[in-house]
């Protein structure tokens, strides 16, 4: 086998956000991620979700490279979902 066929592909998710006016740099790494921009909270909220996505993908014991189109869909979903019910929850002032 050449050297060239063992090179195996990895996949990140990139989270990018444009809110920022309070001119601080954010930059987050993570497992298969990075975070770049955005304001606190929105910077906050990507970081949540991209965190729990590798939680779920550990649950199921595979790696971002396996998970096909539709799972990724429904895992995002799912997560989002409950990211936005709690920062709608946040903003009126109800405790979750």
């Amino acid at each position: 086998m050449c050297y060239n066929q063992k090179i195996m592909e990895k996949s990140e998710l990139l989270g990018v956000g444009f809110d920022n006016k309070d001119g601080h740099t954010r930059i987050t790494k993570g497992k298969n991620f990075r975070i770049y921009g955005g304001s606190s909270s929105t910077h906050q909220e990507m970081q949540e979700v991209l965190v729990k996505f590798n939680e779920r993908l550990d649950r199921k014991g595979k790696s971002l490279e396996e998970v096909s189109g539709k799972e990724f869909v429904d895992i995002m979903a799912s997560i989002e979902r409950k990211v936005i019910k709690k920062s709608s929850r946040a903003a009126k002032g109800v405790k979750s």
